[in-house]
């Protein structure tokens, strides 16, 4: 028979909703977040160190980008199948398998002697980044109490400028240093597979998932932990709910349930903003210092340019953290791709070095701004038993982009040099914009827990 003094699941969300930020839930941001800043270093650093090896090997633009390509393929089947496993096996169990991944492999990076095995590698990477990022966000959401939760998971996601500024440190200071600077650039990159066994350890499981899974009591004593940190009273307790309240309970099921009539319009919306902001962002980003490179500037200046560009992502994550609880998901989220698409388009056309330090700053500010609005909405479209599944199928279908963008970069330069890519990324930035308002905003309500 049911133990009777266990609590429900809609009283252990209720608990979780009503707590203040604690220590522990700065614990639990903290570290899923460090997680995120090594992994955005690990992409950061990919854009310099293609730069310095187009020279040092020689490559073809089409060779740096599959070696950019292949990572984001990597990214494409992870996320995907990362979703599906942390419904499975629980958010923190596959947090810190992907960070060991993708960790030792890009260790591994730093002693390849030719293009075809840095392309395995780079898979590998992919596989275990891509499994990390939707699956860190759904963690740290589903701790989150509901009148912060957006803001929390901004926060979360402006680690990423914390990581790519370190990536960019990296290529300012270490990679022009030597002929071997890329290769202690990967070195470093292996970071994380330390940091694995820290997250493993010592981080707890996701209350929700396990009460979920059946597993209430051990959600109740994390959450208990939380309200002792508190100082707050646990709530009277009552009879556990049947367990079938879950909307899905199998792989198959979690997928099918993603198109059925309730959650249709969201998912295809979803998918379509992921899709383009993908294509927009990695096309950018992963090309800049290059392309500074082709318009005349040598290595360590356009480096220089790419740091200061960096740094204008900070801003962008405080006024996105701020407005996301003010304006809602959707508002905010479609207002900084505006802003993308309007300072893509002038960064395509600008000439001066003022111009593209500007240009380029706003489309960091704009770009990362709507990356933590995307983070943060992601998460929320889907109820817990499938809210990993829904966000790594996004994060894993938007990954199609960012595969064939690095690849259609070249493609677009000889057609029509750099104003014609930076315009067609401003339409990228467009449609999400015009998509976004097709997703569902939970702005202050509580998590959906079937």
């Amino acid at each position: 028979m049911a133990n009777p003094v266990l609590p429900s699941r809609s009283s252990l969300a209720e608990r979780l909703d009503s707590l203040p930020f604690t220590r522990r839930h700065l614990r639990v941001l903290f570290g899923s977040g460090v997680g995120w800043a090594l992994d955005a270093m690990d992409v950061g650093l990919i854009s310099f160190i293609l730069a310095a090896l187009t020279q040092q090997w020689g490559l073809s633009k089409g060779d740096a980008g599959w070696i950019a390509s292949i990572g984001f393929l990597g990214m494409a089947v992870g996320a995907t199948i990362g979703g599906l496993l942390a419904d499975r096996l629980g958010r923190r169990q596959v947090f810190a398998i992907t960070l060991l991944v993708y960790g030792v492999a890009t260790g591994a990076s730093a002693l390849v002697g030719g293009i075809a095995a840095l392309l395995v590698l780079r898979f590998f990477v992919g596989l275990g980044l891509g499994a990390e990022l939707p699956v860190a966000s759904t963690y740290v959401s589903e701790f989150a109490p509901a009148r912060i939760r957006g803001r929390v998971i901004v926060i979360l996601e402006a680690f990423w400028a914390v990581g790519w500024t370190a990536a960019a440190l990296i290529g300012y200071f270490v990679i022009p240093a030597s002929d071997d600077g890329w290769r202690w650039a990967f070195a470093l990159g292996a970071i994380p597979a330390v940091y694995a066994l820290v997250v493993r350890w010592g981080l707890p499981e996701s209350p929700r998932w396990l009460a979920g899974r059946g597993r209430i009591a051990e959600a109740d004593r994390i959450v208990s932990a939380f309200e002792t940190d508190a100082d707050v009273s646990t709530a009277p307790a009552i009879r556990r709910e049947p367990p079938t309240r879950a909307m899905a309970v199998t792989a198959r099921a979690r997928l099918a349930t993603l198109w059925n009539p309730e959650f249709r319009v969201r998912t295809m919306c979803l998918w379509l903003v992921w899709l383009c902001v993908n294509f927009a962002y990695y096309g950018a980003f992963i090309w800049i210092p290059s392309i500074l490179l082709d318009a005349g500037f040598d290595l360590v200046r356009s480096f220089g340019f790419t740091l200061v560009i960096t740094l204008a992502q900070l801003p962008g994550y405080a006024v996105a953290a701020w407005l996301i609880e003010v304006w809602g998901r959707r508002a905010t989220l479609s207002t900084f791709l505006v802003g993308s698409a309007v300072s893509a388009v002038v960064f395509g056309t600008a000439s001066s070095e003022l111009a593209i330090i500007a240009s380029g700053m706003a489309l960091s500010f704009f770009n990362l701004g709507a990356w933590g609005a995307l983070y943060a909405l992601t998460p929320e479209t889907y109820p817990t038993s499938l809210r990993g599944t829904g966000a790594g199928w996004a994060a894993g279908v938007g990954r199609i982009a960012s595969i064939v963008a690095p690849l259609s970069v070249p493609v677009l330069l000889v057609a029509g040099g750099t104003p014609l890519l930076f315009v067609v990324f401003g339409a990228c930035f467009v449609v999400a914009a015009a998509a976004a308002w097709g997703l569902a905003d939970r702005r202050g309500t509580t998590l959906d827990d079937r």
